[in-house]
């Protein structure tokens, strides 16, 4: 899956609306965040648009989300 996405500040999912039963299995609950946020690199959170980017000697996107959703 492709994420990086051309979205404008309109179109972007805030993180706070995000919600994730934290009863699904873990591969579940993962699939849902990236149903709902559309785009795990860039959205917004309030008024503040994110943006996302990883060191090529740091943990991957899925080890971060696996921090957030368990």
């Amino acid at each position: 899956m492709n994420y990086i996405t051309e979205l404008s500040q309109e179109e972007l999912v805030d993180i706070c609306s995000v919600s994730i039963d934290p009863s699904l299995p873990q591969q579940e609950r993962i699939t849902e965040f990236l149903k709902q946020i559309k785009d795990p690199y860039h959205f917004k959170h309030g008024e503040l648009e994110v943006h996302v980017c990883y060191s090529e000697d740091g943990p991957t996107l899925i080890e971060c989300l696996k921090q957030l959703i368990d």
